[in-house]
């Protein structure tokens, strides 16, 4: 593990730069197949993909800035330039903004292209995770003595000590999130519900990973990840609650 992937002269390769690459070249495949699917213009996928890429690292790089203070006063061009700290609330929010702001944009905003993100945001996160794995960025959890313990000594935040692998665990939840969204993706209706389970899953799985990571806590015996997870979660079963009552009227006139 090293936050290197190759270096020659001064010419350096981030091994986060290059796993969060692959998740975009990733998730642009899935998301261009899923718009093709439903009929829909897949030269979209290109403009939604840019939209999240950029709007992900600045909302992801804000939320890191704004949660670690000190490290800016400490360290300000080093903190807001550097490669690592990238939130993945942050990048959410501020990709989610930019998506939605392209798809108005372009006059897609609407659940049926919204549901084919939802896999894609999956993916992307599955390989973000994995950069954070490859490249020790401080992504990892507490101190433990289970036997899959891991220390990350060359990492951009080293440590020796055995702690929990929480990126590994992250992306096994992917794995299993993309899985279920991909098994269901045909089957729910009406759209809108697969974005709104995926919500709740990825709320779900962040917020219970958030018991072994080293986030401190905030309030109420939990961290700010954990209370953006339950609004995550809050919001997809709104969102659950209003398509239902929607389809209802129409199911009683049929």
């Amino acid at each position: 593990m090293s936050p290197i992937l190759f270096e020659y002269g001064p010419l350096r390769i981030a091994t986060y730069g290059v796993m969060l690459a692959i998740g975009f070249l990733a998730g642009l495949f899935v998301l261009r197949r899923e718009l093709v699917r439903k009929g829909l213009d897949n030269a979209l996928a290109d403009h939604i993909v840019m939209a999240a890429m950029i709007g992900g690292i600045v909302g992801g790089k804000l939320f890191h800035v704004l949660e670690f203070p000190d490290a800016l006063l400490a360290d300000p061009m080093g903190t807001i330039f550097s490669g690592s700290g990238l939130a993945w609330y942050g990048g959410f929010l501020g990709g989610t903004g930019a998506v939605f702001w392209t798809l108005r944009r372009h006059d897609a905003l609407d659940f049926n292209t919204i549901d084919a993100m939802a896999p894609t945001l999956a993916v992307g996160y599955f390989f973000g995770r994995g950069g954070c794995q490859l490249s020790g960025d401080g992504c990892y959890g507490i101190p433990t003595d289970v036997p899959w313990a891991m220390t990350y000594p060359h990492g951009t935040v080293p440590t020796h000590l055995y702690v929990h692998p929480t990126p590994l665990y992250e992306m096994l939840q992917m794995v299993i999130l993309f899985a279920i969204l991909w098994s269901l993706r045909k089957r729910l209706h009406p759209p809108g519900l697969l974005f709104a389970l995926y919500l709740i899953l990825a709320g779900l799985s962040l917020f219970s990973e958030e018991f072994v990571r080293r986030t401190p806590e905030v309030a109420l015996g939990l961290t700010v990840h954990q209370w953006v997870s339950l609004a995550l979660m809050g919001i997809g079963i709104l969102l659950i609650i209003r398509l239902k009552r929607a389809q209802e009227p129409a199911e009683q006139k049929a």
